[in-house]
């Protein structure tokens, strides 16, 4: 089976969605789907993730817009995202079709796949996620199947590609090429601001500035202060998959890229997944979502669970994220500043990155009320994903 033949079979199923970490017993395949996105121009888009718990945040952002999701990943990768696959995507019912190619099968690979191998099908029973085997004589059937099982249980299934069952494809001579990247504009004088307003003080200034924008809200305070401040079907509250805000709100940008997503973050979530940062600046430059704002409340803690400092205390964000390509970048430390830079980056091309230092001052706040399947439901409802 070659490349294209699987391209082909996952189009006639309806995937339109693709992201995932590269391995080489797919290199075929992913290179196929690289072609096509960028002949369709991004309408199915395959998005190169640099850790496959990402690729599951972007997963669940692309179903909720809509989209049919595939996501590829070594079967190594299956530990990296139990905890996004078992707190998001099983949490809130999110159907994705999984690619997990089985190393170390039948025991004949590199020393380190062997255990994996041995244990792949296991580690996909015990967190309950169904799987078959993909072989080329079989793969329509085992694609439907998949699709329907995904959509009937409302979760992701899997689908195991062993070995030799892809051709390789010859490598060819060169590199790829890079376009320069112009850095987005920010203060690069001096240590961070002093903060002077807390988080739930910050979060009214940035609720007020919206519209009827989708926010995919990171998990703790910043949910549950934001909830208070305003509830709105058109936020999506995480409860669990601490550090994947950015990642489900890339993937919501990419499949609706005729809306402004908003993401409200916080420094210890974005510490956790630093990696999404130039994926929003490639995305950003290459696929262009119409507009991306990527808001991080500052507050140097882990407010959830005690108060214990952040690492990272000397690093600007804001200038990482400048390097990292995000077309603006900006910090704030007032309710003023707050709600003029949201205001600006909303109406702007993005993506857009606003650093707001806050103290650690915590005001109580009502835990989210709602079961996670409601909160999918009504923020897929909001985003237009479905009718």
């Amino acid at each position: 089976m070659t490349g294209r033949d699987l391209a082909d079979l996952l189009d006639e199923h309806g995937y339109d969605f693709f992201t995932g970490v590269p391995c080489s017993l797919v290199e075929a395949l992913l290179a196929e789907l690289e072609t096509r996105a960028a002949a369709r121009d991004a309408r199915s888009p395959y998005i190169p993730s640099v850790r496959e718990d990402i690729a599951i945040g972007l997963a669940a952002g692309a179903w909720l817009g809509g989209r049919a999701p595939a996501v590829v990943m070594q079967n190594s990768g299956l530990g990296t995202s139990l905890n996004a696959l078992v707190s998001l995507s099983l949490l809130y019912r999110l159907p994705a079709l999984l690619l997990v190619t089985w190393r170390g099968h039948g025991g004949a690979d590199a020393p380190e796949h062997i255990l994996m191998g041995e244990i792949s099908p296991a580690l996909l029973d015990l967190i309950r996620i169904p799987h078959r085997v993909l072989t080329a004589t079989g793969a329509g059937a085992e694609l439907h199947w998949a699709k329907t099982e995904s959509s009937r249980l409302s979760q992701p299934v899997a689908l195991l590609v062993p070995p030799g069952l892809l051709e390789t494809r010859a490598h060819e001579a060169g590199g790829v090429s890079q376009a320069p990247v112009e850095a987005g504009r920010a203060d690069t004088s001096g240590p961070p601001p002093v903060a002077s307003i807390s988080r739930s003080e910050a979060l009214q200034a940035a609720v007020k500035a919206l519209g009827r924008e989708p926010v995919v809200h990171a998990n703790g305070y910043i949910c549950r202060e934001s909830f208070a401040v305003r509830d709105r079907p058109e936020n999506f509250y995480m409860i669990g998959s601490m550090g994947l805000a950015s990642s489900i709100g890339l993937g919501a940008a990419l499949a609706r890229d005729d809306r402004t997503v908003v993401i409200f973050d916080g420094d210890g979530n974005l510490l956790m997944n630093l990696g999404i940062l130039p994926m929003i600046g490639d995305a950003g430059r290459r696929r262009r979502p119409r507009r991306f704002v990527h808001i991080v409340f500052d507050n140097g803690v882990y407010a959830s669970t005690g108060g214990q400092p952040s690492p990272g205390q000397a690093t600007r964000l804001d200038r990482v994220a400048a390097a990292a390509g995000y077309a603006r970048t900006v910090c704030v430390t007032t309710a003023r500043e707050i709600s003029l830079a949201l205001t600006e980056a909303l109406e702007s091309e993005g993506p857009s990155f606003l650093l707001a230092r806050v103290t650690a001052e915590d005001k109580p706040a009502p835990r989210i009320p709602y079961p996670p399947e409601e909160i999918r439901d009504r923020f897929r409802r909001a985003l237009g994903g479905s009718p």
